[in-house]
Protein backbone atom coordinates (compact mmCIF):
# COMPACT_ATOMS: atom_id res chain seq x y z
CA UNK A 1 0.00 0.00 0.00
CA UNK A 2 1.29 3.68 -0.78
CA UNK A 3 0.16 3.57 2.84
CA UNK A 4 2.74 1.13 4.75
CA UNK A 5 4.11 -0.05 1.82
CA UNK A 6 5.14 3.13 0.61
CA UNK A 7 5.02 3.38 -3.07
CA UNK A 8 6.60 -0.56 -2.89
CA UNK A 9 3.44 2.29 -2.70
CA UNK A 10 -2.82 3.17 3.40
CA UNK A 11 -14.28 3.50 14.02
CA UNK A 12 -17.86 1.25 18.56
CA UNK A 13 -20.46 3.12 18.79
CA UNK A 14 -20.97 6.66 16.87
CA UNK A 15 -21.15 7.94 19.99
CA UNK A 16 -17.11 6.94 20.29
CA UNK A 17 -16.45 8.33 16.97
CA UNK A 18 -13.69 10.81 16.96
CA UNK A 19 -13.23 14.19 15.67
CA UNK A 20 -9.62 14.58 15.59
CA UNK A 21 -9.16 17.98 16.36
CA UNK A 22 -5.47 18.77 15.97
CA UNK A 23 -4.31 21.80 13.82
CA UNK A 24 -2.13 21.18 10.97
CA UNK A 25 0.14 23.57 9.28
CA UNK A 26 -1.79 25.94 6.59
CA UNK A 27 -1.59 23.93 3.42
CA UNK A 28 -0.47 24.80 0.25
CA UNK A 29 -2.71 26.22 -2.44
CA UNK A 30 -2.58 23.25 -5.10
CA UNK A 31 -5.97 24.03 -7.07
CA UNK A 32 -6.60 23.00 -10.68
CA UNK A 33 -4.58 25.38 -13.06
CA UNK A 34 -6.78 27.71 -15.28
CA UNK A 35 -5.93 25.39 -18.25
CA UNK A 36 -7.09 22.39 -16.75
CA UNK A 37 -10.67 20.97 -17.11
CA UNK A 38 -12.48 20.96 -14.06
CA UNK A 39 -15.54 18.94 -15.03
CA UNK A 40 -14.78 15.86 -12.41
CA UNK A 41 -17.61 14.45 -14.64
CA UNK A 42 -15.58 14.49 -17.64
CA UNK A 43 -13.89 11.07 -18.73
CA UNK A 44 -16.02 8.62 -17.28
CA UNK A 45 -17.23 5.97 -19.22
CA UNK A 46 -20.94 4.68 -18.27
CA UNK A 47 -21.34 0.68 -17.75
CA UNK A 48 -25.11 0.90 -18.99
CA UNK A 49 -25.98 -2.71 -18.84
CA UNK A 50 -23.44 -4.00 -15.71
CA UNK A 51 -24.22 -6.64 -13.76
CA UNK A 52 -22.11 -6.79 -10.64
CA UNK A 53 -23.58 -9.87 -9.40
CA UNK A 54 -22.00 -11.74 -12.38
CA UNK A 55 -18.84 -9.92 -12.50
CA UNK A 56 -16.03 -11.96 -11.30
CA UNK A 57 -13.48 -10.04 -8.84
CA UNK A 58 -10.14 -8.83 -11.69
CA UNK A 59 -6.96 -11.28 -11.45
CA UNK A 60 -4.02 -9.04 -11.10
CA UNK A 61 -0.52 -11.17 -11.43
CA UNK A 62 2.38 -8.74 -11.04
CA UNK A 63 5.22 -11.04 -9.83
CA UNK A 64 9.00 -10.71 -10.15
CA UNK A 65 11.56 -12.94 -8.63
CA UNK A 66 13.64 -9.56 -6.94
CA UNK A 67 11.82 -7.25 -5.20
CA UNK A 68 12.94 -3.56 -5.61
CA UNK A 69 11.13 -0.83 -3.95
CA UNK A 70 9.84 1.52 -6.36
CA UNK A 71 6.94 3.82 -7.53
CA UNK A 72 5.71 1.48 -10.31
CA UNK A 73 2.51 3.42 -11.82
CA UNK A 74 1.06 3.23 -14.18
CA UNK A 75 -1.33 6.20 -16.08
CA UNK A 76 -4.82 5.32 -15.46
CA UNK A 77 -8.36 7.31 -15.82
CA UNK A 78 -11.32 8.01 -14.05
CA UNK A 79 -12.87 4.36 -14.71
CA UNK A 80 -10.13 2.95 -12.46
CA UNK A 81 -11.06 4.88 -9.11
CA UNK A 82 -13.89 2.56 -8.26
CA UNK A 83 -14.42 -1.33 -9.46
CA UNK A 84 -17.41 -3.22 -8.83
CA UNK A 85 -17.83 -7.00 -9.24
CA UNK A 86 -19.81 -10.13 -7.63
CA UNK A 87 -18.22 -9.19 -3.89
CA UNK A 88 -19.97 -5.52 -3.84
CA UNK A 89 -22.76 -6.74 -1.58
CA UNK A 90 -21.20 -8.93 0.90
CA UNK A 91 -17.74 -6.52 1.43
CA UNK A 92 -20.12 -3.34 2.08
CA UNK A 93 -22.29 -5.21 4.99
CA UNK A 94 -18.79 -6.30 6.11
CA UNK A 95 -17.88 -2.65 6.11
CA UNK A 96 -20.71 -1.88 7.69
CA UNK A 97 -20.02 -3.67 10.57
CA UNK A 98 -16.64 -2.09 10.93
CA UNK A 99 -17.78 0.55 11.09
CA UNK A 100 -20.08 -0.13 13.61
CA UNK A 101 -16.95 -2.16 15.89
CA UNK A 102 -14.19 -0.12 15.61
CA UNK A 103 -14.97 2.85 14.61
CA UNK A 104 -12.19 5.05 16.19
CA UNK A 105 -9.50 3.01 14.42
CA UNK A 106 -11.64 2.95 10.38
CA UNK A 107 -12.66 6.60 10.20
CA UNK A 108 -11.11 10.05 10.93
CA UNK A 109 -10.31 13.98 9.85
CA UNK A 110 -8.71 16.99 11.03
CA UNK A 111 -10.64 20.54 10.40
CA UNK A 112 -8.31 20.71 6.90
CA UNK A 113 -9.66 17.72 5.86
CA UNK A 114 -13.15 18.85 5.46
CA UNK A 115 -13.39 20.59 2.41
CA UNK A 116 -11.52 18.04 0.58
CA UNK A 117 -13.76 15.32 2.63
CA UNK A 118 -16.98 17.30 1.34
CA UNK A 119 -15.30 17.48 -2.29
CA UNK A 120 -14.92 13.47 -2.11
CA UNK A 121 -18.43 12.79 -1.26
CA UNK A 122 -20.18 14.65 -3.85
CA UNK A 123 -18.15 13.92 -6.05
CA UNK A 124 -18.15 9.87 -5.78
CA UNK A 125 -22.05 10.16 -4.85
CA UNK A 126 -23.24 13.30 -7.51
CA UNK A 127 -21.37 12.44 -10.13
CA UNK A 128 -18.92 9.48 -10.21
CA UNK A 129 -21.11 6.32 -9.16
CA UNK A 130 -24.63 7.20 -10.90
CA UNK A 131 -22.63 8.09 -14.13
CA UNK A 132 -19.89 4.86 -14.21
CA UNK A 133 -22.72 2.21 -12.91
CA UNK A 134 -25.95 3.82 -13.61
CA UNK A 135 -27.57 -0.21 -12.99
CA UNK A 136 -26.27 0.05 -9.14
CA UNK A 137 -27.02 3.86 -8.50
CA UNK A 138 -28.80 6.63 -9.30
CA UNK A 139 -29.80 10.17 -8.27
CA UNK A 140 -33.51 11.16 -7.18
CA UNK A 141 -35.54 13.51 -9.66
CA UNK A 142 -34.76 16.47 -7.63
CA UNK A 143 -31.11 15.72 -7.50
CA UNK A 144 -31.20 16.02 -3.92
CA UNK A 145 -30.64 11.99 -2.81
CA UNK A 146 -27.69 9.39 -3.88
CA UNK A 147 -29.43 6.12 -4.01
CA UNK A 148 -28.03 2.89 -4.02
CA UNK A 149 -29.89 0.33 -5.57
CA UNK A 150 -28.38 -2.42 -4.20
CA UNK A 151 -28.58 -2.09 -0.28
CA UNK A 152 -31.96 0.08 -1.31
CA UNK A 153 -30.60 2.99 1.08
CA UNK A 154 -30.66 6.82 -0.49
CA UNK A 155 -28.28 9.11 1.03
CA UNK A 156 -27.96 13.05 0.81
CA UNK A 157 -26.01 14.52 -2.04
CA UNK A 158 -25.19 17.21 0.30
CA UNK A 159 -22.20 16.22 2.67
CA UNK A 160 -23.23 16.10 6.17
CA UNK A 161 -21.73 18.77 9.04
CA UNK A 162 -20.53 15.70 10.75
CA UNK A 163 -16.96 14.58 8.83
CA UNK A 164 -17.53 10.88 10.53
CA UNK A 165 -20.95 10.75 8.92
CA UNK A 166 -19.48 11.80 5.74
CA UNK A 167 -16.79 8.91 6.16
CA UNK A 168 -19.42 6.20 7.40
CA UNK A 169 -21.58 7.28 4.04
CA UNK A 170 -18.60 6.68 1.82
CA UNK A 171 -17.24 3.59 3.40
CA UNK A 172 -20.87 1.74 3.49
CA UNK A 173 -21.48 2.35 -0.43
CA UNK A 174 -18.03 1.64 -1.90
CA UNK A 175 -15.32 -1.04 -0.84
CA UNK A 176 -12.67 0.77 -1.83
CA UNK A 177 -10.28 2.86 1.25
CA UNK A 178 -10.07 6.35 1.05
CA UNK A 179 -7.07 8.67 2.34
CA UNK A 180 -7.12 12.07 1.54
CA UNK A 181 -3.89 14.27 2.34
CA UNK A 182 -3.19 17.85 1.24
CA UNK A 183 0.22 19.38 0.80
CA UNK A 184 2.14 21.46 3.52
CA UNK A 185 5.11 23.36 3.57
CA UNK A 186 6.75 19.70 5.30
CA UNK A 187 5.53 17.61 2.65
CA UNK A 188 1.91 15.68 2.22
CA UNK A 189 -0.22 15.50 5.03
CA UNK A 190 -3.17 12.73 5.60
CA UNK A 191 -5.90 14.58 7.17
CA UNK A 192 -9.19 12.25 6.26
CA UNK A 193 -9.63 8.78 6.11
CA UNK A 194 -11.96 6.02 6.24
CA UNK A 195 -9.67 2.53 5.78
CA UNK A 196 -12.15 -0.70 6.88
CA UNK A 197 -9.24 -2.81 5.42
CA UNK A 198 -6.12 -1.88 6.81
CA UNK A 199 -3.06 -4.86 6.07
CA UNK A 200 -1.16 -4.80 9.26
CA UNK A 201 -1.82 -1.06 10.45
CA UNK A 202 -4.18 1.18 12.43
CA UNK A 203 -5.41 3.74 10.02
CA UNK A 204 -6.16 6.27 13.43
CA UNK A 205 -2.13 6.83 13.71
CA UNK A 206 -1.80 7.97 10.26
CA UNK A 207 -4.18 10.85 11.26
CA UNK A 208 -2.44 14.32 10.80
CA UNK A 209 0.71 12.67 9.81
CA UNK A 210 3.15 13.56 6.73
CA UNK A 211 4.03 10.90 4.51
CA UNK A 212 7.78 10.57 5.95
CA UNK A 213 6.35 9.57 9.37
CA UNK A 214 3.78 7.10 7.69
CA UNK A 215 6.25 5.41 6.43
CA UNK A 216 8.69 5.10 9.32
CA UNK A 217 8.05 1.20 9.32
CA UNK A 218 9.03 0.60 5.52
CA UNK A 219 12.40 -0.55 4.84
CA UNK A 220 14.11 1.26 2.23
CA UNK A 221 11.55 3.85 2.25
CA UNK A 222 14.05 6.56 2.35
CA UNK A 223 15.12 5.45 -1.33
CA UNK A 224 11.71 6.60 -2.63
CA UNK A 225 10.46 9.00 -0.07
CA UNK A 226 12.04 12.10 -1.91
CA UNK A 227 10.55 11.16 -5.41
CA UNK A 228 7.26 10.27 -3.88
CA UNK A 229 6.60 13.90 -2.64
CA UNK A 230 7.77 15.76 -5.63
CA UNK A 231 5.66 12.87 -7.71
CA UNK A 232 2.11 13.85 -5.21
CA UNK A 233 3.05 17.64 -5.82
CA UNK A 234 3.13 17.70 -9.59
CA UNK A 235 0.08 15.13 -10.21
CA UNK A 236 -2.26 16.79 -12.04
CA UNK A 237 -6.32 17.08 -11.92
CA UNK A 238 -7.29 14.34 -14.71
CA UNK A 239 -3.98 12.64 -14.73
CA UNK A 240 -5.06 9.85 -12.07
CA UNK A 241 -2.09 6.81 -11.62
CA UNK A 242 -2.56 3.36 -10.17
CA UNK A 243 -0.33 0.58 -9.05
CA UNK A 244 -0.57 -3.14 -7.42
CA UNK A 245 0.89 -4.45 -4.91
CA UNK A 246 0.79 -7.65 -3.41
CA UNK A 247 1.48 -9.63 -0.02
CA UNK A 248 0.35 -13.01 1.90
CA UNK A 249 -2.25 -13.37 5.03
CA UNK A 250 -2.63 -16.14 6.47
CA UNK A 251 -6.00 -15.46 7.73
CA UNK A 252 -9.27 -14.17 5.74
CA UNK A 253 -9.87 -11.22 7.37
CA UNK A 254 -10.09 -8.13 5.48
CA UNK A 255 -9.71 -5.59 8.80
CA UNK A 256 -6.32 -6.74 9.51
CA UNK A 257 -4.90 -3.53 11.86
CA UNK A 258 -2.25 -5.78 13.48
CA UNK A 259 -0.71 -9.05 12.73
CA UNK A 260 0.51 -9.02 9.47
CA UNK A 261 4.24 -6.85 9.27
CA UNK A 262 6.72 -7.77 11.96
CA UNK A 263 8.08 -4.44 13.49
CA UNK A 264 11.33 -3.29 15.15
CA UNK A 265 11.01 -5.23 18.48
CA UNK A 266 8.93 -7.78 17.37
CA UNK A 267 9.98 -11.56 17.90
CA UNK A 268 8.28 -13.48 15.46
CA UNK A 269 8.16 -17.14 15.54
CA UNK A 270 10.05 -18.69 12.37
CA UNK A 271 9.09 -21.29 9.36
CA UNK A 272 5.05 -21.39 11.52
CA UNK A 273 2.81 -23.99 10.40
CA UNK A 274 -0.07 -22.10 8.30
CA UNK A 275 -3.42 -23.35 7.65
CA UNK A 276 -3.46 -23.33 3.73
CA UNK A 277 -7.04 -22.90 3.69
CA UNK A 278 -7.16 -19.64 4.85
CA UNK A 279 -4.22 -18.22 3.74
CA UNK A 280 -4.85 -15.81 0.61
CA UNK A 281 -2.94 -14.02 -1.77
CA UNK A 282 -3.45 -10.46 -0.96
CA UNK A 283 -3.80 -7.63 -2.71
CA UNK A 284 -4.47 -3.83 -3.08
CA UNK A 285 -5.37 -2.05 -6.18
CA UNK A 286 -4.11 1.64 -5.29
CA UNK A 287 -5.07 4.60 -7.27
CA UNK A 288 -4.02 8.21 -6.65
CA UNK A 289 -5.91 11.32 -8.07
CA UNK A 290 -6.04 14.80 -7.17
CA UNK A 291 -9.22 16.60 -6.85
CA UNK A 292 -10.01 19.80 -8.92
CA UNK A 293 -11.56 22.34 -6.26
CA UNK A 294 -9.33 21.81 -3.19
CA UNK A 295 -6.64 20.43 -5.14
CA UNK A 296 -5.85 17.87 -2.37
CA UNK A 297 -5.06 14.02 -3.21
CA UNK A 298 -7.37 11.06 -3.16
CA UNK A 299 -5.46 7.81 -2.55
CA UNK A 300 -7.91 4.82 -3.02
CA UNK A 301 -7.55 1.25 -3.14
CA UNK A 302 -9.74 -2.19 -3.24
CA UNK A 303 -8.06 -5.03 -2.04
CA UNK A 304 -8.16 -8.21 -3.36
CA UNK A 305 -8.18 -11.58 -1.67
CA UNK A 306 -7.29 -14.70 -3.30
CA UNK A 307 -7.10 -18.06 -2.08
CA UNK A 308 -3.17 -19.91 -2.31
CA UNK A 309 -5.39 -22.86 -3.23
CA UNK A 310 -6.87 -20.82 -6.31
CA UNK A 311 -3.25 -19.53 -7.39
CA UNK A 312 -1.81 -22.77 -7.37
CA UNK A 313 -4.62 -24.35 -9.65
CA UNK A 314 -3.91 -21.44 -11.80
CA UNK A 315 -0.56 -22.79 -12.16
CA UNK A 316 1.74 -20.27 -11.47
CA UNK A 317 2.52 -21.61 -7.68
CA UNK A 318 6.43 -21.79 -8.55
CA UNK A 319 6.37 -18.28 -10.01
CA UNK A 320 4.58 -16.91 -6.78
CA UNK A 321 7.05 -18.49 -4.25
CA UNK A 322 9.82 -17.51 -6.35
CA UNK A 323 8.30 -13.81 -6.25
CA UNK A 324 7.75 -14.85 -2.10
CA UNK A 325 11.61 -15.41 -1.84
CA UNK A 326 12.45 -11.83 -4.14
CA UNK A 327 11.37 -10.38 -1.04
CA UNK A 328 15.04 -10.63 0.67
CA UNK A 329 16.93 -10.01 -2.65
CA UNK A 330 16.58 -6.45 -4.21
CA UNK A 331 17.22 -3.22 -3.27
CA UNK A 332 14.83 -3.68 -0.16
CA UNK A 333 15.71 -6.86 1.60
CA UNK A 334 13.97 -5.96 4.89
CA UNK A 335 10.99 -6.23 3.45
CA UNK A 336 11.30 -10.31 3.91
CA UNK A 337 10.95 -9.58 8.05
CA UNK A 338 8.80 -6.27 7.19
CA UNK A 339 5.77 -8.32 5.07
CA UNK A 340 6.39 -11.18 7.77
CA UNK A 341 7.42 -13.61 5.80
CA UNK A 342 9.89 -14.98 8.11
CA UNK A 343 6.68 -16.61 9.37
CA UNK A 344 4.70 -17.95 6.42
CA UNK A 345 7.25 -17.84 3.75
CA UNK A 346 8.71 -21.47 3.88
CA UNK A 347 5.57 -23.29 4.22
CA UNK A 348 3.45 -20.65 1.70
CA UNK A 349 6.12 -21.79 -0.98
CA UNK A 350 6.49 -25.35 0.09
CA UNK A 351 2.88 -25.37 -0.92
CA UNK A 352 3.37 -23.67 -3.97
CA UNK A 353 5.77 -25.59 -5.55
CA UNK A 354 4.06 -29.10 -4.48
Amino acid sequence: MFFLAALALAVAIFSVWRWRGRSLNKKVSHGPLPSEKTDSAAGITPLKCFNWEQTPPDKHRPFKPVYHITMAIQGSTPDDLVIMDSNYLDRVNERRETIKQHAPTVLGAVPEGIPALHETYTYLLGEYLPTRFPTMFSLSEDGQEFYNKVTKTSLPLTPPQDPNAALQALGETIEDDIFLLIETPEGHRAVAFICCHPAGFDPSDKLGKLLKDIHTPVPSYEKIGASMERFFSRLQVGKSVKRMNWSISTSERLFSPSGLHIYDGDKPQEDEEIDISKTRLRQELQTLTRLPKTGAIMFSFKTYMTPLEEIKNEGIGPQVADAIEGLRSGNAPGMWVYKGATRWGKGACEYLRS
